[in-house]
């Protein structure tokens, strides 16, 4: 028989049949714990990230970690903004050529863009002068030609605006003066405008009217009012002129007679001489035989 164990002694049971006789630890962190999956000790996020870029086993990872920090020390790491000029200078040396900032304006080559509207000016001055600001700013030939084109597209819709706008300024001055002078092609208009244009010829301020864009090189008028203004001082100065209508004001009639039973022998006969067709006209409007006047023989 065996005896009991004495109290207060410890006796070492016999285990169960199939258990080790030492515990396996616990798999240190990272190493596999009884399974296939080589990252199995990592926190869930980690493994996932490994797992979705396909590493199978440590030392797949670190090889990739080794490369990695072969290109990281290869590449180009770009200065602090207070570096030295040398140290920008090594930081550019190692870019492409031309990435690499203009080292003078004769590098650049500018010129009129094609496509560019025939009445667009083009100041090849500006361009020439544009090259060494860029330089100066450090810019590359790429961003230098396109900000050149850009200016230069930005001053062609600025151009084209204000011609659209002179044109509309142009036409809404021939609607106004068509209202009180009546249609382009009368006498009565062509007169008015004739004593407008001497007026201001007269006064010595065609040339300013003209750098003001208030009268265009070809002699339209761009302002309604200035016009009118200028064709009552004309009347004013000009009044015994012969001009195209007889000097008379639109829509008077010199073979009327006035209050007096009077009429204006001199503006008959000088519009007779300068239009005889708008003379026969006013001579049947005021009740007048026209061949009564004509020739040149009023009477």
């Amino acid at each position: 028989m065996t005896e009991a164990a004495p109290a207060g002694s410890v006796e070492a049971e016999t285990p169960p049949a199939g258990t080790p006789a030492t515990p396996t630890p616990p798999a240190p962190n990272g190493s596999p714990a009884g399974g296939d999956n080589p990252f199995s000790g990592l926190s869930e996020g980690t493994r996932k990230w490994v797992e979705t870029k396909g590493y199978k086993d440590i030392e797949a990872l670190a090889t990739a970690g080794m490369h990695g920090e072969q290109k990281l020390g290869a590449s180009v790491t770009v200065p602090a903004a207070d570096a030295s000029q040398e140290e920008w200078k090594k930081f550019y040396d190692r870019l492409p050529e031309n990435l690499r900032p203009v080292e003078s304006p004769d590098k650049l080559d500018f010129k009129r863009p094609e496509g560019l509207p025939e009445n667009v000016p083009y100041s090849a001055e500006l361009a020439t002068a544009s090259k060494s600001w860029m330089a100066e700013a450090g810019l590359n030939s790429g961003q230098a030609q396109k900000v050149h084109d850009k200016f230069v597209g930005y001053m062609a819709e600025q151009t084209q605006a204000r011609l659209q706008a002179v044109a509309k300024s142009v036409e809404d001055t021939a609607d106004a003066l068509v209202k009180d002078w009546g249609p382009t092609e009368s006498e009565g208009y062509k007169t008015k405008l004739e004593l407008a244009n001497r007026a201001m010829k007269n006064l010595g301020l065609v040339d300013s009217y003209k750098a003001s864009g208030i009268l265009l090189p070809d002699g339209a008028l761009t302002d309604p009012q200035i016009a009118k203004a200028f064709s009552a001082i004309g009347e004013a100065m000009f009044k015994e002129d012969n001009l195209p209508g007889g000097g008379i004001n639109t829509g008077e009639n010199p073979f009327k007679k006035d209050a007096s039973g009077n009429r204006s022998i001199t503006k008959i006969s000088a519009l007779v001489q300068s239009d005889p067709q708008r003379a026969r006209q006013l001579a049947v409007e005021a009740g007048e035989n026209p061949d009564k006047w004509m020739p040149n023989n009023p009477r």
